[in-house]
């Protein structure tokens, strides 16, 4: 499989996270209805894109909901559902216009009073929605396909902003659903996008469940990642839940499902020999991990403290649990990714060179630290944040941290991070984030201080059987 053929066509259920140079998937058992098993990251245990930011809701979203703009191969935005925009001299004022002929799954036609519903809950949750939100004068549907979007002041990356892949991405409701709360989950899922979510047959922990949308109107453009035609060549796509890779792997072996999105390192050698299997790098740009403290309640929101965090861990530590092969991984004293415009290593020089506990546990004791709990909600389902986790606890206890080590589900970990409350109040106090797949190993609210290592992971799917150009062009 060609990667960037993968990412423009937003077929696959990784949509937004998988790969280049992948064989397509087979789906020789299930070839006359098209259907594709695909194995996710996570389970799917709420599906909101705006109110939870991990990865395993917005690759699903990416399916159901559309976007104004797509980024194309050269991470540039394109248009999407906008069939064009003019912005004023003095870069204030933009007016969009919608495409003719935009359908939700319920049948009702996408006017531009969603638009601006859905821009405004996406707003309150998203970082660059809230830049746009401080400097907004006026967002108003001026008619059913046209919206005006006037500013304080010029912000030169709306189009970015507005089609970006990080979450919470700017995903387009009803504007009766995007009504809800934004820090409340909605309860309907009816979206405009390629495929409609299947919510009689959605059981969390075990499947989700999307089929075409018959009455979706691709754009005319060669896709290119998210951008351009959405040609979904796929009837049906059936995650199923499997949180032993010991079971996703036999499973993907044996022709039960035919991709498996994250495959236990430990495994990929197995998985390699076998030669109905074909095992491949994910994406060449890697995924990042970050290192989240919630600053909100002590002892982190104390300087220090954070200081002290990054001043002991170790990057090769962490990767090497996850991923072990140190050919997939290389350190990362930044913040943005390499090979990408905006990389940069200035403010990295603390993530930088030997790693210095006893500095560590004096900046800590600095700090006012006296021995209160520190809670670590790791999700046990899922081996890449089980692994980040329980590098986290050890860092921690060595430096003298009273660690409360909660193992719990990746549906319990995401409802605890969202709580802003004190960590005795169901809060916690720190947070691991995995490679930029959404996958947070324990929890916590807002955080600025991050340690990264980049780490390009596999992705594992079925090849068994041929498909036609046309499947081929799907994936």
């Amino acid at each position: 499989m060609n990667r960037r053929a993968f990412l423009k066509s937003v077929t696959g259920a990784g949509v937004l996270a998988a790969a280049g140079g992948l064989a397509a998937p087979a789906i020789s058992q299930r070839a006359a209805a098209r259907v594709l098993r695909f194995v996710p990251q996570a389970d799917l245990a709420n599906f909101d894109p705006i109110w939870n930011t991990q990865y395993v809701v917005r690759n699903g979203a990416a399916l159901v909901w559309d976007m104004l703009y797509g980024v194309d191969d050269k991470l540039q935005p394109r248009r999407q559902m906008v069939e064009s925009e003019e912005v004023s001299s003095d870069g204030r004022v933009w007016t969009f216009r919608l495409r003719p002929g935009l359908k939700f799954h319920d049948g009702e036609p996408v006017l531009a009073k969603d638009v601006v519903a859905s821009l405004a809950r996406w707003q309150a949750r998203d970082n660059m929605g809230l830049m746009t939100k401080e400097i907004e004068q006026e967002l108003v549907a001026v008619d059913d396909r046209t919206f005006r979007w006037v500013l304080k002041k010029p912000y030169p990356k709306l189009l970015v902003a507005l089609g970006k892949v990080g979450t919470p991405s700017c995903f387009i409701m009803p504007a009766r659903i995007a009504a809800t709360d934004p820090f409340k989950p909605i309860g309907d899922y009816i979206g405009s996008g390629p495929m409609r979510f299947v919510r009689n047959e959605w059981v969390p922990g075990a499947r989700a469940v999307f089929e075409q949308f018959a009455d979706y109107a691709p754009r005319q453009e060669p896709n290119s990642w998210l951008s351009g035609g959405k040609h979904m060549l796929l009837e049906r796509i059936e995650w199923i839940v499997m949180p032993d890779p010991g079971t996703a792997s036999a499973a993907l072996q044996n022709g039960e499902v035919d991709w498996w999105e994250t495959p236990m390192a430990d495994l990929v050698p197995v998985l390699k020999k076998n030669r109905n299997v074909m095992v491949d790098i994910a994406d060449p740009l890697g995924n990042i991990g970050s290192f989240r403290m919630n600053h909100l309640h002590p002892p982190f929101n104390d300087v220090r403290a954070r200081r002290a965090i990054l001043t002991a861990m170790s990057q090769e530590d962490y990767m090497r649990a996850v991923v072990g092969d140190d050919a997939l991984w290389k350190p990362l004293p930044g913040f943005f990714t390499p090979g990408t415009p905006l990389y940069s290593e200035n403010g990295g020089e603390i993530l930088k060179g030997p790693r210095r506990l006893d500095a560590a546990k004096r900046l800590l004791a600095d700090s006012g630290y006296s021995g209160q709990p520190v809670t670590c909600v790791v999700a046990q389902d899922l081996q890449i944040t089980k692994a980040q986790g329980e590098v986290t606890a050890d860092l921690l206890r060595k430096l003298g941290v009273n660690v409360d080590f909660a193992a719990v589900d990746w549906g319990t970990n995401a409802a605890r991070r969202a709580q802003k409350s004190p960590p005795g109040q169901g809060g916690c106090k720190r947070r691991k984030s995995p490679p930029d797949r959404g996958l947070h190993a324990p929890c916590a609210t807002d955080g600025k201080y991050s340690g990264r290592a980049t780490l390009i992971a596999a992705g594992a799917i079925q090849r068994t059987g041929a498909l036609s150009a046309r499947q081929r062009d799907a994936f």
